[in-house]
């Protein structure tokens, strides 16, 4: 059977234990501001090697009324998302972190990332330079890396000098992800405590942005912003009761196809827009959502 590609924890409980019983994963569903959540924890090894993911813990929010325009959608999933990261950040009041936008700002479905540092309140240099104004605030700095074809360099080469120069207690990387189902695409965001691969969404992994490769613990914020054209046809097909066929009818000749919403661009403002506005909301203590507006309009 063809391997489904997914990013998305929930996704991969999902395909394992349509499959046998899945062990070594603890999991369960809540609301936070209106919108579902699915929490996912790996426990061991045997989770991890089930679900193809490291031991930690996979949050995933469902952003469906954003898309719908419902009545303070994007305010609830900005409070939303912030509650979340706050609950696995869990940094103290002092605690320094750089913001780390993953992907090319270039191609719309793959610059979640690079938008999303547009949106966040930066505030290192303030705190430093006029700590009579600035000083209730958390140091904050972002930065775009770029992709390796642009810029010569990688990206966790590039994250690495950061750190050893600003010493941040804690990284949070954004990036795009693949998801399994069309109708996860651009309406979910996972964050997971441990680490990123950026890249790897698309099949082409670069070196792991996590606590073992920069030294502080890294929250992954993903989107998942295409879906594999193999993996959707295999879907399809199964629905139709003709999930039998072989993989190879699937691929293609070129293989590495993926698909995105018509409307992509509208999403990946909004969703780049949230995670900035959540991610101040989480860094900046007592700030609201109507200061966040004020600081970063």
């Amino acid at each position: 059977m063809l391997k489904r590609r997914t990013d998305l924890a929930m996704e991969e409980k999902e395909l394992y234990e349509g499959a046998g019983t899945l062990s070594g994963v603890k999991s369960q569903d809540r609301e936070r501001e209106g919108y579902p959540v699915n929490v996912v924890e790996i426990l061991d090894s045997a989770g991890s090697l089930a679900l193809h993911k490291p031991v930690g813990k996979y949050v995933t929010l469902t952003l469906d009324g954003l898309k719908r325009r419902e009545a303070d959608a994007f305010g609830r999933a900005a409070r939303a998302l912030a509650a979340e990261l706050g609950d696995l950040l869990k940094l103290t009041d002092t605690a320094a972190v750089l913001v780390v936008g993953l992907g090319n700002r270039s191609v719309t479905p793959d610059a979640v990332g690079p938008l999303a540092t547009g949106h966040t309140l930066v505030t290192r240099h303030l705190v430093e330079s006029l700590p009579e104004q600035f000083g209730a605030f958390r140091p904050v700095a972002a930065i775009a890396t770029g992709v390796l074809g642009t810029t010569g360099v990688e990206s966790g080469e590039i994250v690495a000098s950061l750190c050893q120069r600003l010493k941040p207690d804690a990284v949070v990387a954004i990036d795009a992800l693949a998801s399994r189902n069309l109708g996860r695409v651009c309406s979910t965001i996972q964050l997971a405590n441990t680490g990123i691969v950026p890249g790897s969404g698309v099949g082409n992994a670069r070196a792991a942005l996590d606590e073992k490769t920069l030294g502080v613990p890294v929250i992954a914020v993903g989107v998942p912003t295409v879906v594999d054209g193999a993996t959707l046809a295999a879907d399809i097909l199964a629905e139709a009761g003709k999930g039998d066929l072989e993989p190879e009818a699937l691929q293609g000749h070129d293989g590495g196809v993926f698909v995105t919403p018509r409307d992509i661009d509208e999403r990946v403002a909004d969703l780049s827009k949230v995670i900035g506005y959540g991610l101040t909301l989480a860094l900046q203590k007592g700030l609201t959502m109507e200061d966040v507006e004020m600081f970063l309009a």
